[in-house]
């Protein structure tokens, strides 16, 4: 059985931790001196993880409708 959450949990579950990591990235690089590259490079893990949850069909996001495609 495959672990797959439903949509409107899924958007909650991405806004929270966009929200969390981009906090936690300004409050660590504001407290250490972090070079740009390595700024970026944390910015890329962190979209990866949601990315691949996201291909795994584990996050399935509706993006809160606003990409809705009515299929009639």
């Amino acid at each position: 059985m495959k672990l797959r959450i439903n949509p409107l949990a899924s958007d909650i579950i991405i806004s929270i931790y966009v929200i969390a990591t981009l906090f936690l990235r300004f409050k660590y690089e504001n407290i250490t001196n972090v070079s740009p590259m390595l700024s970026i490079v944390m910015g890329i893990c962190f979209v990866v993880i949601i990315w691949v949850l996201i291909k795994l069909n584990i996050l399935n996001p509706n993006w809160f409708g606003l990409l809705n495609s009515n299929k009639k």
